[in-house]
Order: structure tokens, then C-alpha cells, then sequence
């Protein structure tokens, strides 16, 4: 039996497949607050606890691996140590993510722990799309480059998507919308991403619900000097994007006060859509003006036709796809 654990900062998701993938159980969590979060994944696995026998292998999401960790990786004390120095540069996730590694470690000994990372999907792009323009020391020394995150969802609905086709899957222009309380867009070429949204954090790219998204440097530069590191990460994190347009961190929220006029909503979700739209854009111009497939997954992306709609609207004519995303899957099929 193979347990996939997808632990958020805000949920905790489980799937238990058997050797043929056929899922057998399933589950989803909503952890509110986040300082009971250790104590409710522990009562959730100890519930497992039964199938311990049959359990041999667990699947982990883990969003930041850096340059060094892109494949499964079957996890050990060393290397779980190495991975959490990449904590810092995805604080909403990596934490909660190996938290999950280190507690299903105790109920479930004898189980191969295995990282599936979501930058995996990108370790082909082209260095024209990963390169920054820094100085090549302070690119070597910090390790500054794109790594693009949600890959494990991307490449998943992107090949369902070609399955829908009737075509083969590395022989498709694709372009995927992972569109939920995080975003992100990634360009498809022959089966391989050549470039997306989401840079060396999870903060880059599109606008989100809490996140920034790309903004002008020169503002990181003036914040800098009024601003702690700890107040401008969360600022950045977790009350920018939407949030700090309108107040809302929930599109529902968003949709809801818009219905009662509420031009500071209308205006957020304008820049949502206009942001998702540019990027599109520019990826089909990167894909040589062609795409054979256009997909939305995410809560947002495969949840709201409205949201498809909007951005549909002034885009050139393309099929267009919306496939709930299934990570849990996807990463049972990567360890098995």
C-alpha cells in the first residue's frame, strides 16, 4: 500500500493507493490554526497506524528542494537536513511539508519515506528562462536562479489534458493556469517546460490571494530600509496580492463583495485576471504563436467557470481545458 501525504499550511490531504494506484482512501483536513497543526497530523496518521504492515512506502509534496533536490529523493536524517535550509525560501509550505515527513516517520518506521518535489518538473528549463540578471558571484554563492513551483500539479493536468486530446503527450504546446490561493502559469513544449511564472520563491510570478507576486525591486529596496526581514517576508507573503487590494484572501469573498459594489474587489480581481492574461499572452508568443491546449486546475482555475471566462475574454481563440489537478497521484506514480 502506498500513503501520499500533501501537507499545506492550512490543510492536510491523504491518499492510500494499492500497487495497481487504485485509490483506496482519502481525506482532507482544514488546519485553522496553524499551532495545532503538528498535534492534528499526528492524530490523523496515528489513525493509520493500523495499516502499518501494509504501508511501504510514503509519498511526500515538498515544495523546495533548491538546485540540489529535484528528483524522489528517499529521505534520510542527512538529507531531511539539507532540505530544510530551503524553509526560508518557501515559509508557507516546506515547513509543513516536512513536518509530515518527520512525524510519519515515527508512526510508520519501517515505510520508505520518499520527497517528491514541485520544482522537479522545471530542472529542463532553458537557461535563458531561469537566469537572472545578477552578477554571476551572487547567482553561484546564493543559488539565485528560476525554479518555478506547483510542477507536480502543471505536469499532471497537462498530460491529462493531452489524454483528453487524443495526443501524444511530448508532441503538444501546452499552456497550464494552477490557479488557487497560489498561482502559476507554465509554457509546454514537446513534454518539457520551458518557462513559468514562479521564480526562485513561490512568490514570484502572478498576483495571489496573500502574495505579492512580481513587483518592481526598487520597492523591496525601500521597504528595506524601513521594514524588519520578518515584517517585509510577511507583508510579501501573507497581506499583499488581493488581500492588500480589498481586504479578502478567499475569491469567494472577492466575488461576493463584488455583488454589492465593492469597487476595491472589482479592482482586484481586474488586476487578477489582466496579470493571468499577460502571462498567457506571452507564453503563447514564447511557444511560437501556437497552443494546442490551454488548462486551468486549481481551486480558482478548475472551480470557477466565471474566473475562465474573464480571462478567456480578448485572448485569442485556443482549446480550452479545466481539470481538477490530482497531486497525490501524480506523486504515487513517481515513487511506485
Amino acid at each position: 500500500m502506498i500513503l501520499v501525504l500533501n501537507c499545506g499550511s492550512q490543510s492536510i490531504k491523504y491518499k492510500t493507493f494499492n500497487r495497481n494506484l487504485k485509490l483506496l482512501k482519502e481525506k482532507k483536513i482544514d488546519v485553522e490554526n496553524q499551532k495545532n497543526y503538528g498535534e492534528t497530523l499526528l492524530a490523523e496518521l496515528e489513525k493509520l497506524e493500523k495499516y502499518q504492515k501494509e504501508i511501504s512506502e510514503i509519498g511526500h509534496r515538498v515544495v523546495h528542494g533548491g538546485e540540489k533536490f529535484r528528483d524522489p529523493l528517499v529521505v534520510t536524517e542527512r538529507n531531511l537536513k539539507e532540505i530544510e535550509k530551503y524553509n526560508k525560501f518557501a515559509p508557507l509550505h516546506n515547513p509543513f511539508n516536512l513536518l509530515g515527513i518527520k512525524i510519519s516517520k515515527k508512526i510508520f518506521p519501517k515505510a520508505r519515506q520518499i520527497a517528491v518535489f514541485d520544482t522537479g518538473f522545471y530542472k529542463d528549463l532553458p537557461e535563458k528562462a531561469f537566469l537572472y540578471g545578477l552578477p554571476e558571484n551572487l547567482r553561484k554563492k546564493y543559488g539565485f536562479r528560476r525554479f518555478g513551483f506547483h510542477g507536480i500539479s502543471h505536469e499532471y493536468v497537462a498530460r491529462e489534458g493531452a489524454k483528453k486530446l487524443g495526443k501524444p503527450f511530448n508532441k503538444l504546446r501546452i499552456i497550464t493556469c494552477h490557479l488557487g490561493g497560489g498561482a502559476s502559469i507554465t509554457a509546454i513544449k514537446k513534454g518539457k517546460a520551458i518557462d513559468t511564472s514562479m521564480g526562485f520563491t513561490p512568490l514570484d510570478g502572478l498576483m495571489m490571494m496573500t502574495r505579492s507576486g512580481d513587483i518592481d525591486p526598487g520597492i523591496l529596496i525601500q521597504l528595506g530600509k524601513d521594514l524588519s526581514f520578518q515584517k517585509l517576508e510577511k507583508t510579501l507573503n501573507n497581506l499583499s496580492g488581493i488581500k492588500g487590494i480589498c481586504g479578502f484572501s478567499k475569491m469567494k469573498n472577492v466575488l461576493s463583495a463584488i455583488k454589492k459594489k465593492d469597487e476595491k474587489a472589482r479592482l482586484a480581481l481586474d488586476i487578477f485576471i489582466y496579470r493571468i492574461q499577460k502571462y498567457i499572452g506571452a507564453y503563447l508568443a514564447v511557444l511560437g504563436g501556437k497552443c494546442d491546449i490551454l488548462v486551468f486546475t486549481g481551486a480558482i482555475g478548475a472551480g470557477s467557470q466565471k474566473i475562465r471566462r474573464l480571462i478567456l475574454n480578448g485572448l485569442p481563440k485556443m482549446k480550452t481545458l479545466a481539470i481538477k489537478t490530482n497531486e497525490e497521484l501524480a506523486i504515487a506514480k513517481q515513487i511506485i
